[in-house]
C-alpha cells in the first residue's frame, strides 16, 4: 500500500484539502508585498539640491530662487545633485543663457527638497539616499534577495529535518518580528539589516507552502493546487498596489505589508502536519490521528471506523527504509545517481527561468502608466497566463511545458536584437510575449520540483533550487553593463541563458498522473 492509495480512501480533494490550500494561500499573497515592496519603500521622487535664505531672495518668488541657484538639464528641468555656488542673477532676464562654466557648479551642500506630491516619505528621502547616495537606496533590494538566497538553504534543510508546519509558523513569526523592526528604523543600517532578516525568514514561507500543500493532495488535483497557490501570488500583486497607494508614509506601509502574516499564523493553527513527512520520518501516530481527521471532515466514515491496530501497522509498512540515526542533508542530492542527475538539471532549469524572468522584467518598458496602476496591471496579466498553464501542464506535460516556456522566452528576447528600432510595436508585443512566456515558465517551475524530489528530500531540494534561482536572480541586473561591449550582448545573453536552460529541461523525467515518491530509493 502507497500513500496515494491511502489518499484515495480519506479523500484526495475534499473539504479538508480544500480548507488547507486556502490557509496556506494566505501567506502565499503576502510574499509579493514584501518581494516587490522596494518599488515602492525605496521610489526616489523628483528633488533638487535645497538653498540656502539669503537676503537677495526677498523680493524673488520659488520659481526665480531656483533659476538662479540651480542648473538645467537639456529638457529644461532643473539637475537633481547640482547648484551654482553663487547665485546668477542674470539669468532672471535671460534664462537660455545657461553658464558654460563647470567651475561655478558644485554639489548639493545643504542637502535636498523632495516633491511630496506622491509619497509623503520613503528610505530615500528619510536618509538622502541619492545622487551619491543613490547605490545604498539599490543595495536595500540587493540585501533583502541576499537574506532569500541564506534562507532558501536554512528552511529547506530545517522544514526536512523538523517538519514543515513548524517551520512555516516558525517562518512567519520571525517575518512579523523583522518586518516591524523595520518600521520602526532609526539608521540605515538597521533598516539594511532588519531586511535581510526579513528576507531570510520570508524564504522559508515560499519554500514551504506549496509542497505542504501538495503532499495533502491526490495526483488528479496537483496541478490545480499549485496553480490556484501561483494565483495567490498574482492576488498579492494587486493588493500591494493598493497598499502602497493607500499608505505613502514609509514606516506605516511596511506595517502594512507585514500586519497580514499575523491572520496567517492564527490559520496556520488548523493545518495539520503533513503526513507523508510524518510517515517518511516514522512518526506514526501522529500521522494516523491527521489522517483520521481528514477522513472525517471529508464525510469518510468507513474509514474512521477501520480498526486502528491494522491502520497503524499500515503505516508503518509504508515508512521508508531509513536508517535509525539517519538523516537527509543538501549533500544527499548528490549521491545517487537519479537523483544526482535531478538535481543538476532541475539547477539549471531554475537558474534560467529566475535569470531569464528578472531580466525581462527590469527591461520590459511600462504601457504608460503610473506605478500604481502599472503594479496592478502586471498581476492582472499574470492570471490568465496561470489559468492557460493549468491547462497547458495537464496535456502536454511538465516537461514539455517547463521546456518549451523558457525556450519560447528566450526566442522573444532575441527575436527583438533582430527586429529594427522604428518598428516599436512589434518589438513592444514581443517584449510582452517574453514576459508571458517567462511568467508561465515560473510557474510551472514550482509545481514540477515539488513533485520530483522525494517526501524526504523535497525540502532540501526546493531550497537548493531556491537558492541557484537567487543566484539567477542576482546576476541578471548585472548583466545590462555587458552593453559596453557591444550594445545586443545583453539581450543575447538572456536569449542563450534561456534557450540552453530550456533544453535542459528535456532530461528531467514527466512527473504527471505520477505518484510522488516518498524515499531515495523511489526516485532510483
Amino acid at each position: 500500500m502507497k500513500f496515494e492509495d491511502l489518499l484515495l480512501e480519506i479523500g484526495g480533494f475534499g473539504r479538508f484539502q480544500i480548507l488547507i490550500l486556502f490557509i496556506l494561500c494566505l501567506p502565499r499573497i503576502n510574499l509579493p508585498m514584501h518581494f516587490l515592496l522596494h518599488n515602492f519603500l525605496a521610489a526616489t521622487p523628483s528633488h533638487h539640491c535645497a538653498i540656502p535664505h539669503q537676503e537677495a531672495f526677498v523680493n524673488l518668488t520659488m520659481e526665480e530662487i531656483l533659476l538662479i541657484s540651480i542648473p538645467r538639464e537639456p529638457d529644461g528641468t532643473f539637475k537633481s545633485c547640482e547648484m551654482f555656488s553663487q547665485p546668477q542673477f542674470h539669468l532672471l532676464l535671460n534664462s537660455s543663457l545657461q553658464p558654460e562654466n563647470d567651475s561655478i557648479i558644485q554639489h548639493c551642500q545643504h542637502g535636498w527638497v523632495y516633491d511630496h506630491s506622491q509619497f509623503i516619505s520613503t528610505i530615500s528621502t528619510q536618509w538622502d539616499l541619492v545622487c551619491e547616495q543613490r547605490g545604498l537606496n539599490q543595495a536595500t533590494a540587493t540585501f533583502f534577495f541576499i537574506g532569500v538566497t541564506m534562507g532558501a538553504v536554512v528552511f529547506g534543510y530545517l522544514s526536512d529535518r523538523f517538519g514543515r508546519k513548524s517551520m512555516l509558523l516558525l517562518s512567519l513569526v520571525c517575518s512579523v518580528i523583522f518586518g516591524m523592526l523595520s518600521a520602526a528604523s532609526v539608521s540605515y543600517t538597521m533598516m539594511a539589516i532588519t531586511r535581510t532578516l526579513t528576507g531570510v525568514a520570508l524564504s522559508g514561507v515560499s519554500l514551504i507552502v506549496l509542497p505542504l500543500g501538495m503532499e495533502w493532495v491526490d495526483i488528479q488535483h496537483r496541478t490545480f493546487s499549485g496553480i490556484l497557490t501561483s494565483i495567490f501570488w498574482s492576488v498579492g500583486n494587486m493588493l500591494l498596489a493598493t497598499v502602497a497607494y493607500l499608505v505613502r508614509e514609509w514606516h506605516w506601509l511596511l506595517v502594512a505589508v507585514t500586519g497580514p502574516c499575523l491572520l496567517s499564523m492564527v490559520c496556520l493553527w488548523w493545518v495539520p502536519e503533513s503526513a507523508r513527512w510524518l510517515i517518511a520520518n516514522g512518526k506514526v501516530k501522529q500521522a494516523h490521528r491527521n489522517l483520521l481527521r481528514c477522513a472525517k471532515m471529508n464525510g469518510r466514515k468507513d474509514f474512521t471506523l477501520f480498526p486502528s491496530f491494522h491502520l497503524s501497522q499500515a503505516l508503518r509498512k509504508m515508512t521508508t527504509d531509513k536508517k535509525p540515526g539517519e538523516s537527509y542533508s543538501y549533500i544527499s542530492l548528490f549521491r545517487t545517481p537519479v537523483l544526482r542527475k535531478i538535481s543538476l538539471c532541475s539547477g539549471a532549469v531554475w537558474f534560467g527561468v529566475a535569470f531569464s524572468y528578472y531580466g525581462m522584467s527590469l527591461n520590459l518598458t511600462g504601457f504608460g502608466l503610473n506605478m500604481y496602476l502599472s503594479q496592478f496591471v502586471f498581476g492582472v496579466i499574470e492570471i490568465p497566463a496561470k489559468i492557460i498553464m493549468y491547462m497547458v501542464v495537464n496535456r502536454a506535460g511538465r516537461r514539455q511545458s517547463q521546456a518549451w516556456t523558457l525556450i519560447l522566452t528566450g526566442l522573444c528576447v532575441g527575436a527583438n536584437v533582430i527586429i529594427p528600432k522604428p518598428f516599436t510595436s512589434v518589438r513592444s508585443v514581443v517584449a510582452i510575449m517574453g514576459k508571458g512566456f517567462s511568467e508561465a515558465a515560473f510557474t510551472t517551475v514550482f509545481l514540477y520540483t515539488s513533485e520530483l524530489y522525494p517526501t524526504v528530500l523535497r525540502q532540501n531540494g526546493m531550497g537548493y533550487t531556491s537558492f541557484v534561482a537567487r543566484l539567477g536572480g542576482a546576476l541578471a541586473p548585472l548583466v545590462f553593463l555587458l552593453d559596453e561591449v557591444w550594445r545586443s550582448l545583453p539581450e543575447v545573453t538572456y536569449c542563450g541563458v534561456a534557450v540552453c536552460c530550456g533544453s535542459v529541461a528535456f532530461l528531467l523525467p514527466e512527473t504527471l498522473n505520477v505518484r510522488l515518491p516518498e524515499g531515495i530509493e523511489d526516485i532510483e
